[in-house]
């Protein structure tokens, strides 16, 4: 996809009503693709990786940039995103010690971290990440849309 069909499916689901329950459908979508107050889509996807280091390398690199250009995108649009880490929300959520709320707690268990911005028109907040399971897991680029206060 391009950089302004990804922006068009930003709009779109900035501007979409949220699932009334987890998992609600959305083309594109990644994992649990939304829940009340949240959207969560995947942008694009990398092929699987069979032992080839240095093709891993390259998909990380190309992740970086595409998300790289896409954020510049937004933030013309937005200003400069903040950035937020997520690896430690994940661990924070399941120690119980404190509720880390959807889709952060969620993002935080696949997810280093995002680039946010609030949306003008809707006061939505929108995520931009790369997501990866895990070593020799494909790499995902996601666009959040909530109205969730980052953690």
């Amino acid at each position: 996809m391009t950089i302004a069909q990804h922006l068009a499916t930003i709009d779109r689901l900035c501007a979409a009503d949220f699932p009334t329950v987890h998992g609600g459908s959305v083309a594109g979508s990644y994992g649990a693709p939304g829940g009340p107050g949240f959207h969560v889509v995947e942008l694009e996807r990398s092929g699987g990786f069979t032992g080839e280091p240095h093709g891993e390398r390259e998909a990380a690199e190309q992740y970086e940039a595409q998300r790289e250009a896409l954020a510049q995108r937004l933030a013309d649009r937005w200003g400069d995103p903040h950035w937020i880490g997520l690896d430690g929300l994940f661990l924070r959520a399941q120690q119980g010690d404190e509720r880390i709320p959807e889709p952060w707690a969620s993002l935080g268990s696949h997810m280093r971290n995002a680039q946010v911005w609030r949306a003008d028109a809707t006061g939505r907040w929108v995520a931009l990440g790369i997501s990866r399971l895990g070593e020799g897991q494909e790499f995902r680029l996601l666009a959040v849309i909530t109205e969730t206060d980052p953690p």
